[in-house]
């Protein structure tokens, strides 16, 4: 169990030249697609400008989410003797 510790502790590149294995090639850096934040800003308003009724709901839904956790709260902790 324990005569075997030194190939854990040891590197894969220390590994690779004990086993006269050549280095490993490096991988070729993967380039991410670049965001365009201003059009995506500008879409996002144009979005918002064409429906103004998007911000009421969203704030509605997050009005609503946190009614509803807090009668979960009081009717799972008891806190109301309703």
């Amino acid at each position: 169990m324990y005569g075997n510790t030194l190939v854990f502790i040891m590197g894969e590149a220390k590994r690779r030249k004990n086993l006269g294995i050549p280095p490993r090639e490096k991988t070729k850096d993967i380039n991410l697609p670049q965001l365009d934040k201003k059009a995506i800003q500008q879409k996002v308003r144009s979005t918002l400008y064409k429906y103004p009724i998007i911000p009421f709901l969203f704030y509605g839904a997050a009005i609503l989410i946190l009614i509803g956790g807090l009668f979960y709260v009081f009717k799972s902790f008891n806190i109301s003797k309703l």
